[in-house]
């Protein structure tokens, strides 16, 4: 199975037609038919179903491009390391990111980095822990920010230097924005918004044995998303401080909880990863910047 002919897939998947992608891929239809139709021999499985308007992928063909993507995501990647072993200034960095607004610290060592390292190019995923530590563990990232501690045994990591505060975002005339923070007892009947992550742990270890009268309205992997849903009056959002707009002209307000609840953000990425040189020195600023004061 070449990688030529997983990008020949790629590209019909993506299009949902043969013509269209033979013209994106430069190659004449009966050249990339007779490609996908090797390859779905070689795999003994139909990897697209026609449909009224186009072609569609089969259940294989699903499984098959999460596979492909990754393969190709990694055979560019390393010939974007090889390719840049001998350019001292610039290369290829990719990373993993939570929402956090700590990112800015990483964002500001980012813009340092490129003054002596002009040719850098950083690619960012954003999602949940689940979301970046998968692509972490598959190789397809050099490092991932968490909102949680990682797992030391697997992990190398850097705190942030800040920690992050949990806190309710609500409409701006809401009762609740009256108060200076926001209780357990407050939230209770209440219908919220929170992500997965934030409500399997860190809510759970703030509140204990109150969380059975929180009630769950919906869960979101993105605060920005949620936030809409706020405006529209369908919940109140529990997310950390500073990812949402809620100045005094976003029709929004944040309150921290009470007990105040916070966690760190941590830079973490994989013992025993083989850093290209670009990422091992991006790395090594990184610890200088955060390393905390004596």
């Amino acid at each position: 199975m070449e990688i030529r002919t997983l990008r020949y897939f790629l590209a019909v998947a993506r299009e949902e037609n043969m013509t269209r992608a033979a013209e994106v891929l430069h190659v004449s239809q009966p050249t990339l038919s007779k490609q996908i139709q090797a390859l779905e021999q070689e795999l003994g499985k139909k990897l697209f179903r026609r449909r009224s308007f186009g072609i569609g992928l089969t259940e294989e063909g699903l499984l098959l491009k999460k596979r492909a993507e990754d393969l190709v995501s990694m055979a560019d990647r390393i010939a974007g390391e090889f390719g840049a072993l001998d350019d001292a200034a610039g290369g290829d960095v990719y990373l993993g990111l939570a929402e956090s607004y700590q990112i800015r610290h990483l964002a500001r060592q980012i813009k340092r980095f490129k003054q002596t390292c002009p040719g850098l190019r950083y690619h960012i995923t954003s999602g949940d822990t689940e979301q970046v530590t998968e692509k972490l563990d598959r190789g397809l990232l050099d490092f991932a920010v968490l909102a949680e501690r990682p797992d030391g045994t697997r992990y190398g990591s850097l705190p942030f230097p800040e920690a992050d505060v949990w806190g309710l975002v609500m409409p701006a005339d809401s009762p609740l924005a009256a108060k200076e923070s926001v209780t357990a007892e407050d939230l209770a009947g209440l219908p919220l918004f929170c992500s997965g992550q934030g409500w399997e742990r860190d809510i759970p270890a703030w509140c204990g044995r109150g969380m059975e009268r929180l009630r769950l309205e919906g869960s979101f992997r993105l605060s920005y998303n949620a936030s809409l849903f706020v405006r529209e009056g369908l919940g109140y959002l529990l997310t950390l401080d500073r990812l949402i707009d809620t100045g005094p002209d976003s029709g929004l307000a944040f309150r921290p909880l009470s007990p105040r609840l916070a966690c760190g953000i941590y830079l973490v990425w994989r013992k025993r990863q083989a850093f290209s040189p670009v990422a091992e020195r991006l790395l090594a600023q990184l610890r200088q910047a955060f390393a905390p004061e004596p």
